[in-house]
């Protein structure tokens, strides 16, 4: 497949990502909606790395490994949030305090 509909795919699944993002008030949701968007990133890199060698693959390595990182962090404190509110809306968050 050419590059170009890498990108295409890629920016389709990014738009459907930030979709998810701005549309949603469930936290899970969201969180899931910032991985697709991630990965939409990845795809992309690997597309342009097939023009221009390997250094969009390298990149889209560290991209998932901070992805993963992210999820982590990102679990755990929607599982902190949900114990002490019973909820995972995005609305309950602005209640808590630091």
């Amino acid at each position: 497949m050419a590059p170009e509909k890498y990108i295409i795919i890629s920016t389709i699944l990014f738009c459907t990502g930030l979709a998810g993002v701005v549309g949603r008030t469930n936290i899970l949701i969201m969180l899931m909606s910032i991985e697709l968007m991630l990965n939409a990133g990845n795809l992309a890199l690997v597309a342009f790395s097939q023009i221009h060698g390997l250094d969009g693959q390298v990149l889209a390595f560290f991209v998932i490994s901070l992805a993963a990182a992210e999820v982590a962090v990102g679990l755990a404190l929607v599982t902190e949030m949900f114990k002490l509110k019973k909820s995972s809306q995005t609305d309950d968050l602005k209640e808590l305090k630091m």
